[in-house]
């Protein structure tokens, strides 16, 4: 089952409007500074599933033993998302290094959370993150 963000709700409005601030705000200044050595944020990079086009989106990823978890905070719907998903694979620049990262899967946070800090856990669990996308790095030839 998909999650959506219902824009009949008051919550669902609110959260429909930030995600468009940071869509076409605050997004294109974290790419400044996403995915160097010293910032938080990570950049993906991935290719748009109807137009080829490729992109970057800042994203919080959260490195783990086989790969990466971002958190899915405005749900599953998202374009990045949708075109990860339908390529099958994107790139994820985080501290200055760069990974090719395979296998795609959206997953709740049952799976997810056990595999982050404490630290990390308690914010996402704060800010209701219930579904993340889960990719594995790409190890071999391409």
């Amino acid at each position: 089952m998909k999650a959506r963000w219902h824009s009949q709700t008051k919550r669902g409005r609110t959260v429909d409007a930030v995600r468009v601030f940071n869509k076409r705000v605050l997004n294109p200044v974290m790419l400044r500074f996403a995915g160097r050595r010293h910032w938080y944020t990570a950049v993906l990079r991935h290719t748009g599933r109807r137009s080829g086009k490729s992109y970057a989106t800042p994203v919080v990823a959260n490195r783990t033993e086989n790969g990466f978890l971002i958190p899915l905070p405005y749900g599953t719907e998202v374009d990045w998302l949708q075109n990860m998903l339908a390529a099958g694979h994107a790139t994820i620049e985080l501290k200055g290094d760069s990974y090719e990262v395979v296998n795609p899967t959206i997953v709740d946070a049952a799976i997810a959370l056990p595999q982050v800090s404490p630290g990390r856990r308690r914010v996402w669990r704060f800010f209701g993150i219930q579904h993340y996308v889960q990719a594995d790095i790409h190890v071999g030839r391409h």
